[in-house]
């Protein structure tokens, strides 16, 4: 699919994703700050699974808005709650500073109570009959953007304003770009109709097919969720001697990865789906297994290539395969019910990951190897676990 072949809102969309990319660096930024400040990665991960603990009940009230917010309503919140939670990272100074990281964390985090929102946007602005092709180019156009902005940023703050009051004046900045974000939004991105509001009285079927869609989803959050960035982070900075720069250095390969795996994405049959799920969870069981191994840094690179590809490989099947169970009227409200089931199966996770890696650093790549390999062979399967 090409460029202008794509609805005009759905370009304007992806640029949006485009403008954003590159502000994500605070989720590679935090944690590198709270290694200079003396937080162990034990640490670390106990103070995000707290986090996680806190927003329970938050994620239940917001969750109530969700029949009522419109979609460009709740993308704006998104990056207005991410702004905010950078100006309290920025202010995480002296005595009161785990009381401005924990409230910056939980900011956050809150933001991603929203993030259903981007799939129930894509599943209405992207048409419907070129479904893969469209998350393609939405996954592709936005890692050039990225591998541009976390160089530069990356450099910014690895190798030439690498303190913590540096650190501090980059989250301020970003939190005062993100208000811009806010603005883009709300004006440059389309009103989608009546789908902006979600009828109550629509009917959803939980199918034998949906429920593996379930299994798939809480495999795969379990399989990510313990070897999260923190993890990375730890074995770059702590175990290595590197800096954010060279952790960003491994990010801008795998949008190179993500890149090239747009291209054959585009280049798959439908038919051919859950098979290309299941090659590209294989290759990301192979970054696992790697990683385990304590590897060099071009070896982490050349691991964390494999993992990106296959994944964006498996991807916009996998999206696809959710969509096409999922009633348009209903994406907001069903998405988000998915976004609260993973939340819930990965609330302790980041301490689990913590924990194993303080035992030994690349110990939380054994659990996801594990669940990824169950998950790549059960793709594989294909439709003979869908059938009724």
């Amino acid at each position: 699919m090409r460029w202008r072949e794509l609805p005009t809102g759905a370009r304007r969309y992806i640029l949006y994703h485009a403008l954003a990319t590159p502000l994500t660096i605070t989720q590679y930024m935090l944690p590198v700050y709270l290694f200079m400040t003396g937080y162990s990665i034990l640490d670390v991960g106990i103070l995000y699974t707290l986090v996680q603990v806190a927003l329970i009940p938050l994620t239940y009230l917001v969750g109530r808005l969700f029949d009522r917010v419109a979609l460009r309503h709740g993308l704006a919140a998104i990056d207005a709650l991410e702004g905010v939670a950078c100006l309290l990272y920025s202010a995480a100074s002296g005595p009161l500073a785990p009381v401005f990281l924990f409230a910056g964390l939980l900011v956050d985090d809150l933001a991603t109570v929203f993030y259903p929102l981007y799939q129930a946007a894509e599943r209405i602005l992207y048409p419907e009959d070129r479904m893969e092709e469209a998350l393609a180019l939405h996954m592709r156009i936005p890692e050039f953007s990225l591998i541009l902005g976390y160089l530069t940023l990356g450099f910014l703050f690895g190798r030439i304003f690498p303190s913590p009051h540096h650190y501090r004046i980059g989250f301020l900045s970003i939190g005062l770009a993100s208000f811009g974000l806010v603005a883009y939004v709300l004006l440059a991105l389309p009103r989608m109709g009546a789908e902006e509001r979600i009828s109550p009285g629509l009917s959803f079927s939980l199918d034998r097919e949906f429920k593996v869609i379930l299994l798939f989803e809480g495999l795969l959050a379990l399989a990510w969720s313990l070897a999260p960035e923190i993890v990375m982070l730890n074995y770059i900075v702590n175990v290595l001697g590197l800096t954010l720069f060279e952790a960003m250095v491994v990010e801008a390969i795998m949008s190179v990865a993500s890149i090239s795996a747009t291209y054959l994405v585009e280049r798959i049959p439908r038919e051919r789906g859950f098979l290309a799920m299941g090659l590209g969870y294989a290759m990301v069981s192979a970054w696992a297994a790697v990683m385990l191994l304590g590897p060099p840094f071009w070896a982490v690179v050349l691991a964390y290539f494999v993992a990106r590809f296959g994944d964006v490989l498996a991807f916009p099947f996998y999206r696809a395969w959710i969509f096409r169970k999922v009633p348009e009227e209903r994406a907001s409200s069903i998405l988000s019910a998915l976004s609260s089931y993973r939340r819930v199966i990965v609330v302790a996770s980041p301490a689990v990951a913590g924990l194993l890696a303080s035992l030994g650093p690349t110990t939380p790549y054994a659990a996801s190897l594990a669940l990824f390999l169950i998950t790549s062979s059960l793709m594989a399967l294909g439709k003979r676990l869908t059938r009724a």
